[in-house]
């Protein structure tokens, strides 16, 4: 169902397209031979439901499966590379070896042991799990799952373990959890730490407010769209702590290669050498991949990334025939699986060592970003193409992981913020009638990367004038139409949506689905960054805590408008004293009960000085989703 208030493409927006579209060989249909190639099965309806509420619905993306060229809204490579995405199935990678895909944002992957199933990654919910899982047994006949392998730590590659086992399986033995080194660390900080702005900028980048079709979400790039259902996390019951790990997975031999900061700051590849079959997780896609996701999370390490790649080929490159990811469709044949690795390799160091060139030579990121383009090498190959990650963004990202976001000219170093600044750019600029005139005349122009630099103080100035609003939102449009990459698409449209009809304002999730698995140090490190000393006037304050799941102690200090934590001890001078769960205050923290309830029923019950506790709890930040394109 397409915005009504969606306009169409201008023809400086066409004309952009078409000249994309001349780039690209769409006569090569070798990509989507590889996508459908051992499609054995598809899901019943494609629809996917948790309380019947669609979670993932094959339908709203139709429109890419009409056989029609790209339209004059969207960038040709973008609308090739979703119509890719929207195959979906379950597909045979290879003796053994199946994949559902489509069903997610993320694959899962079956592979048959000696008494049941090894999982890799069990996607982003627990329903497209489990409709998948459902898909296998029935195509393949119903086996027991005996082990799960998350690749690395990214949401979509856990969050759906629920679908496929429980957590009482896994506690009784029957289900060994493998992740690699850092694994839970990484969930958390990602999840935890940052997880409100990250989810909320998460909407930018993914378009889940979006409706599916030509003028709104198309694709992600790395995906079809993100599901709308609940999301989980059982913590590991095994770590892979170095390249060389070995293990017996039922019968299957697998040999693990660690490859931490590159895709995550967690993450292993690994090759199962009775099969020749490598999976290289999220290293490795059809798409070129974000050196720093716009939804924020740490910069990646380009460099290491290209290395842990050459590590693989030497490691395993002869031997391999078959080279499958946790996105997109496989690669067949040692010869094709070689240049494929090869190609991805050199695009990373290709964006580091010419990043990093120029910016020992003076440039600055935007500069940098304006200079560099893929070189000739690249452009006849759809998979390092930027649907998902862009040369631009990347540039930038390299150059932050060296240099910080400081480029140099004190000029930059303590600017206005945006209010103040976007007050004194209009006054500067004329006024709001002159300004809007100017870039009105800028628009006509095709100008819209300047219109929208120029808008954007006008309505940190005014956020009420909708003349502004207007201005600044068909502009993002036209740039969303004519963006490669399905995350700038989405970000461009979801900010003209919100100039258009308001910045989304609801709660905002602070982890929730994992506070549960989390250590005692995370969760106080997830409640430090929740305190607001503002709100709490008792001075220092000690207060001990007793976890009765895991009878342990712990001591939390107040002092100096911060926290402290002191494992494993108690406070015989404490303030007051919690006797309670890690459960228990994960629904607290996730707004899930209420303080008051879980006192009154016995769950969490105090000693001492309860007005400190209530004082405390009651200091802890509620966070409600920020907006981004105008004046909190």
């Amino acid at each position: 169902m397409d915005d009504p208030l969606a306009n169409p493409a201008t023809t400086h927006t066409i004309k952009a397209n078409q000249s994309a579209g001349a780039l690209i060989n769409f006569d090569d249909a070798s990509d989507f031979e590889r996508a459908q190639q051992g499609l054995i099965a598809t899901h019943e309806t494609g629809r996917i439901e948790l309380d019947g509420k669609a979670v993932w619905d094959t339908a709203s993306h139709d429109f890419l499966r009409e056989g029609k060229p790209s339209p004059e809204t969207v960038h040709p490579g973008l609308w090739r590379q979703g119509k890719l995405n929207a195959i979906h199935g379950l597909f045979e990678v290879a003796e053994g070896v199946w994949q559902a895909r489509g069903y997610d944002i993320s694959n899962i992957t079956f592979l048959e042991t000696s008494n049941g199933w090894l999982i890799i990654d069990p996607l982003t919910t627990s329903s497209t799990a489990e409709a998948c899982l459902q898909l296998a047994n029935q195509i393949l006949g119903e086996r027991p799952v005996h082990a799960v392998i998350y690749t690395h730590s990214h949401l979509d590659h856990f969050g759906g373990i629920l679908g496929v086992t429980s957590q009482e399986e896994v506690e009784a033995g029957n289900v060994r959890i493998i992740a690699p080194d850092g694994f839970l660390e990484e969930v958390v900080r990602e999840n935890i730490i940052a997880g409100p702005m990250m989810a909320r900028r998460a909407h930018y980048q993914f378009g889940p407010l979006l409706p599916a079709g030509p003028t709104g979400q198309v694709d992600i790039g790395l995906g079809q769209s993100l599901p709308l259902g609940a999301s989980y996390l059982i913590p590991p019951t095994e770590t892979v702590y170095e390249t060389g790990t070995e293990l017996d997975i039922d019968g299957l031999k697998v040999v693990f290669q660690n490859t931490p900061d590159a895709e995550a700051p967690s993450e292993m590849n690994f090759f199962f050498p009775d099969k020749n079959l490598l999976c290289m997780a999220e290293n490795c896609t059809h798409t070129m991949h974000n050196l720093y996701p716009i939804r924020g999370a740490q910069t990646r390490d380009a460099l290491a990334w290209s290395k842990y790649i050459h590590e693989a080929l030497l490691l395993w490159g002869e031997q391999t025939e078959t080279m499958f990811a946790t996105h997109h469709w496989p690669r067949f044949g040692n010869q094709e699986v070689r240049e494929f690795l090869c190609l991805q390799r050199d695009v990373y160091r290709w964006q580091h060592d010419q990043t990093m060139r120029l910016a020992n030579m003076g440039y600055v990121p935007s500069e940098i970003a304006e200079t560099l383009k893929l070189p000739e090498e690249f452009l006849g190959e759809s998979h390092v193409q930027g649907y998902y990650g862009t040369v631009s963004h990347n540039t930038k990202a390299v150059y932050t992981k060296y240099l910080g976001w400081y480029d140099g000219n004190p000029a930059n170093l303590n600017p206005l913020p945006p209010v103040e600044s976007g007050q004194k750019y209009v006054e500067y600029m004329g006024g709001t009638e002159e300004l809007v005139e100017k870039a009105t005349k800028a628009f006509e122009e095709g100008d819209y990367r300047w219109v929208v630099q120029v808008m954007n103080h006008a309505v940190f100035a005014d956020p009420t004038n909708t003349e502004v609003r207007n201005l600044q939102a068909d502009a993002f449009e036209q740039l969303g139409y004519q963006s490669e990459s399905g995350t700038w698409r989405n970000a461009y449209l979801t900010a003209a949506r919100e100039l258009r009809y308001g910045s989304l304002r609801i709660p905002a999730s602070m982890g929730r689905q994992i506070a549960h698995a989390i250590t005692i140090e995370q969760l106080f490190d997830m409640i430090g960054v929740r305190f607001n000393p503002e709100k709490f006037d008792h001075g220092p304050t000690r207060i001990n805590w007793y976890f009765t799941d895991i009878e342990e102690d712990h001591v939390l200090g107040i002092q100096r408008s911060t926290i402290h934590h002191d494992p494993s001890t108690r406070d015989s001078k404490a303030n007051a004293e919690i006797t309670t769960t890690r459960k228990i205050i994960a629904m607290i923290l996730g707004g899930q009960r209420a303080l008051e309830e879980a006192i009154q029923a016995g769950d969490l019950i105090i000693q001492g000085d309860g007005a400190i506790i209530k004082a405390f709890f009651d200091s802890l930040e509620s966070f409600i989703t920020a907006p981004l394109i105008e004046p909190k």
